[in-house]
């Protein structure tokens, strides 16, 4: 039957660092949100994991661009090709004769402009989509680890992607308060970088920097089980001889402080700006950590200490918002927050 379904259903969490597309109910791609082209040709070369590892490293003839920035599409026609080429090896994969009619949900920052909902929808659309739907972020993360968003019962989400970072109330499925602003997991590479340049003297790229949040990134300096110092290869910035540096946890947590305070001061504002009753629910539910940020080392405890609110990391926090948006694809009918 697969061969000649008519219409297809996606659910796509349109990430600044991941592309995630969900179908009937499970997660059948996760990509880097990564394209790479040809420049004598125009024609695309590679996309998602392939296309990141050209990425930084390409010669005069290829150029490898990352669509999307701070949440939104920066390249309107990198990611167009990119969202049709995700699409395109997912057909293949199941073997289809053509393709079929397209009905997308697509994930979007809370704090999208007209303009920027209207970028997202038309590179969907011309994509292959011929229905296309609109979600926001923090109410697709609820979805996703479990919380019932259509309930009188407010729930706060804090959801630290590679762009943004979206701090929603929820309640009877609609935001009550929110704040979306760009300090994400992207600004905290661009905090290594830079460390790095100015304590060591080294230059190091976005992937040596991803590298180093991943295995020694964290929150706060003293840990419970602190993981092993990262050995970090770079040039000398004076002689541009090759150097190495062992980098703790420790030393990443006060690189990245500035960062957090930032997250942390748009996580007092909407608390500040939350009705009485609903701030209530917050205390009694604690405030769930979603996206990539969530798994940064000792984030939820730092947060726990600086509010005085329990904050819960979820199991899988990464892929919350592509379930999430999954689920609603499902329920498009009931869930009348879907943005057309």
């Amino acid at each position: 039957m697969g061969l000649f379904s008519f219409k297809q259903e996606l659910a796509i969490d349109l990430g600044t660092a991941n592309t995630v597309i969900t179908k009937d109910g499970k997660i059948v791609l996760d990509e880097p949100s990564v394209v790479a082209f040809d420049l004598r040709t125009n024609e695309v070369l590679a996309i998602g994991h392939e296309a990141r590892e050209m990425y930084e490293k390409g010669h005069a003839y290829i150029r490898t661009v990352r669509p999307l920035r701070d949440g939104v599409i920066a390249d309107f026609s990198a990611a167009e090709q990119m969202i049709r080429g995700m699409i395109k090896s997912l057909n293949k994969k199941s073997r289809r004769l053509f393709n079929p009619s397209l009905r997308m949900v697509v994930c979007i920052p809370s704090g999208s402009t007209q303009v920027e909902i209207r970028a997202v929808h038309d590179s969907c659309e011309h994509a292959g989509g011929r229905e296309v739907y609109m979600l926001f972020e923090p109410m697709a993360a609820a979805i996703g680890i479990g919380i019932d968003v259509l309930a009188p019962q407010g729930n706060m989400i804090v959801d630290i992607g590679g762009g943004t970072t979206e701090i929603a109330v929820i309640s009877y499925g609609g935001i009550a308060t929110k704040q979306s602003i760009r300090t994400a997991g992207d600004e905290f590479t661009n905090d290594i970088m830079n460390h790095m340049r100015q304590k060591h003297n080294v230059r190091i790229g976005e992937r040596t920097a991803e590298q180093i949040k991943i295995n020694v990134g964290a929150a706060i300096r003293e840990l419970e089980d602190t993981p092993p110092d990262f050995e970090v290869c770079g040039a000398d910035q004076m002689d541009t001889l090759p150097r190495k540096i062992l980098v703790s946890s420790a030393e990443i947590a006060g690189c990245l402080d500035a960062s957090i305070a930032k997250i942390e001061a748009a996580i007092l504002k909407t608390l500040e700006e939350t009705p009485p009753e609903l701030y209530g629910d917050v205390i009694s539910n604690g405030i769930n950590l979603t996206g990539g940020g969530a798994l940064l080392r000792g984030l939820d405890k730092r947060l726990t200490d600086r509010f005085g609110i329990k904050f819960i990391v979820p199991e899988e926090p990464l892929h919350a918002v592509a379930k999430g948006t999954g689920i609603a694809l499902k329920n498009i009918e009931t869930f009348n927050f879907l943005i057309q």
